[in-house]
Parts: C-alpha cells; structure tokens; sequence
C-alpha cells in the first residue's frame, strides 16, 4: 500500500511512501503528461509539472480538473497521510485493447452482432 500526505500543494516523487515502482512511474512522465490515480479513495486527473528553467525535471504532480478543487479541500484540514495508486480507466484499456481486436472491426461483424 504505497501513501502520500496531503501537506503540499502537490505529490512530490520522494513522498510517495511504499511503491518504488509509482515512484518511478512519476519519473518517468513527459512534463505535462497527465496520469490518473487513485488518492484518498477519490479518481482524478494528476499532471506532471514542468521542467525548471534549468532543464531539470520537477519530480512532481499537481491535481487538475475536479481533483484540484478535492485535494485544495482536503489541504485546509491537518495534514493526513492517503493512499495512492495509479488506475487505468476502463475507456482506456478498451481503446488499448482495439488494435488487438482489429478483425473484427469489419462491416460484415457490426451488422451480424450489433444488436447483441
């Protein structure tokens, strides 16, 4: 169960606690890549902040979208640590999966099992 503490502005690399492998997932990101995970039980966007002005990567995430306005929320209480994971959203596993799936992908399937 890897944890992070809602005391930043944003999810630094060095505390994500018990998971090297979403640490290094973090690293890995392109700036302004966007991963979605799984923190304090709620889903939502995270982006990968930019690189410093020096070239350096900034080893961190900061909330977008809805998740901004959770994690600002859950930043006004006393700081608590959370669980966090990375999660693959069904839409985007079925989009990963069509390419294997191209033969039927044909007029002749969608019009024997459209209805099904």
């Amino acid at each position: 169960m890897a944890t992070v503490n809602t005391k930043d502005d944003a999810i630094w690399v060095k505390h994500i606690e018990g998971s090297p492998e979403l640490q290094n997932r973090v690293r890995t990101l392109s700036q302004n890549e966007l991963i979605e995970l799984e923190v304090g039980g709620v889903i939502g966007q995270w982006q990968k902040m930019k690189d410093g002005s020096d070239g350096r990567p900034t080893l961190g995430l900061k909330p977008v979208s809805g998740m901004k306005q959770v994690w600002s929320a859950w930043r006004k209480e006393p700081p608590r640590l959370v669980e966090i994971r990375e999660v693959r959203p069904a839409d985007s596993y079925l989009a990963a999966l069509r390419a294997t799936m191209a033969e039927w992908d044909s007029p002749e399937d969608e019009a024997a099992y459209r209805d099904l």
